[in-house]
């Protein structure tokens, strides 16, 4: 039996409830006058007056004299981040495919994850490094991290940034414990609740999952070989005034694309004109055989905010990210890192990257990983174009090829076949805001050396040996 239309009085309490429940309001949060409230739903006052006595007697909303209603936060559900967002089937969520990559049996092959295998990374350096620490001061092994992080790493990261031509003071720089925790301190200090931030899509799968987080909105702009789409970018900032736009500008995940120097210039132009922040992730920089176009380099620190890390290029256990932004913005992060971590991150990895990167090993080890990934990247298009599967672009650098599947196949559904047989994949639409990318896959090359994927892989799409 259908159930009953709701009356006016209801549908409005309704859309009160839900944004309280997806926490564009949130406790405290002082709700829209009955007049402007009137206008925007197109009822009378004396609806909304009913719809917000009745919600005051439910211990949702209070009123104060003389100054409206507000949130009480009464009976408010705690928020589960995997029903934030559109409903997705399991096998599409970013939170399975993180799931299923850091939990993985060592049983199950995983082409679908977003790192290297342990002996493509700098071990000896890394354990070079470790000894070294071991006959470190007792108070490196024991005391907690300073608020911006170790000063040595910072002088580092400051030299580095100026052989691009950033010329960031070292006021400008801050550590932080990852680099999706260097995003998570963005987004703390510059979104609220209902805020809504533009995305490249695809884009990789954890920029969404950190979003819903805090509860915000997100939308895709669509990705090209050169950059986002710049008339898509234009109109969404202008119908959808976002307060944020994040982004990999090198080796972008999970396309492998290199923004272009015409799409870099626009990017920043119209982000001035929109008053937007853009956070570039730029932790695929390293792969790239020559620097292409960054817009912090273009823009200064201004209205960019730089950040990384060296979870891909030398350990993902050593963690430590970085934040290069304006001055007063890393004051504000580095008050909202104590508030959250009470320090910056570990000495010990900061320690130990900082030994590594100013040990000399570093620049020989990834000349080494850059030649053998291009290696790697061919093999992988070889094989791959036997079961007709097609790489979008030929990447500069990197370990990811995004490639295309032929007409009629589905890779959410050969992501759960492939599964069946211990083959983890990463299907299209796990990065896709949109869900528009089914016909998709993206492989880490460095990840496709047993046979047994490809089995997989044949098996799930129907194909014979021969065919």
């Amino acid at each position: 039996m259908a159930s009953p239309a709701l009356t006016r009085t209801e549908t409005l309490m309704e859309a009160i409830r839900s944004r309280i429940a997806t926490r564009a309001l949130v406790p405290g949060d002082r709700l829209p006058s009955v007049r402007s409230f009137a206008r925007t739903m197109g009822v009378s006052p004396s609806t909304v007056v009913e719809a917000y006595d009745r919600l005051e007697a439910e211990g949702v909303i209070r009123a104060r004299r003389g100054s409206g209603f507000y949130v009480t936060g009464a009976n408010l559900p705690p928020m589960a981040l995997a029903e934030m967002g559109p409903v997705r089937e399991r096998e599409l969520d970013p939170f399975w495919v993180s799931r299923q990559s850091l939990d993985a049996d060592p049983a199950v092959l995983t082409p679908g994850c977003g790192w290297l295998p342990a002996d493509w990374m700098p071990n000896a350096a890394l354990r070079k490094g470790l000894r070294g620490l071991a006959r470190a001061e007792d108070s490196l092994l024991t005391s907690y991290g300073g608020t911006r992080g170790s000063p040595t790493l910072r002088r580092l990261l400051q030299a580095r940034f100026a052989d691009e031509g950033i010329a960031a003071g070292a006021d400008q720089i801050m550590l932080a414990g990852s680099g999706t925790q260097a995003i998570d301190l963005v987004c703390r200090l510059l979104l609220r609740p209902g805020d809504t931030v533009l995305v490249d899509d695809p884009c990789y799968f954890n920029f969404q999952a950190l979003l819903r987080a805090h509860h915000v909105r997100i939308v895709g702009v669509p990705y090209t070989p050169n950059g986002p789409d710049t008339a898509a970018f234009e109109q969404a900032l202008t119908n959808e005034l976002p307060r944020l736009y994040i982004t990999n500008s090198a080796v972008h995940n999970p396309t492998g694309a290199s923004l272009s120097p015409q799409v870099a210039h626009r990017v920043l132009t119209l982000a001035s004109t929109h008053g937007i922040t853009i956070v570039e992730d730029d932790i695929f920089a390293d792969f790239e055989p020559s620097p292409s176009p960054r817009l912090a380099v273009l823009d200064g620190l201004e209205r960019v905010i730089r950040i990384g890390s060296f979870s891909k290029t030398l350990s993902a256990s050593a963690r430590c990210g970085y934040i290069a932004a304006r001055t007063d913005w890393i004051e504000e992060l580095a008050d909202l890192q104590v508030a959250t971590c009470y320090g910056g991150p570990s000495t010990l990895a900061t320690e130990l990257v900082a030994g590594v990167l100013a040990g000399g090993s570093y620049r020989k080890h990834m000349e080494d990983l850059r030649q053998r990934l291009s290696r790697a990247r061919k093999h992988a298009a070889e094989r791959l174009a036997e079961l007709e599967i097609t790489p979008w672009i030929a990447p500069r650098g990197g370990f990811h090829l995004w490639c295309s599947l032929p007409e009629g196949y589905d890779s959410g559904d050969l992501a759960r076949r492939c599964m069946a047989d211990k083959v983890m994949l990463a299907p299209g639409n796990v990065f896709s805001p949109s869900q528009t990318a089914a016909d998709f896959l993206r492989f880490n090359v460095t990840q496709l050396g047993d046979e047994r994927v490809f089995a997989a892989i044949r098996k799930a799409m129907g194909k014979n040996e021969m065919g």
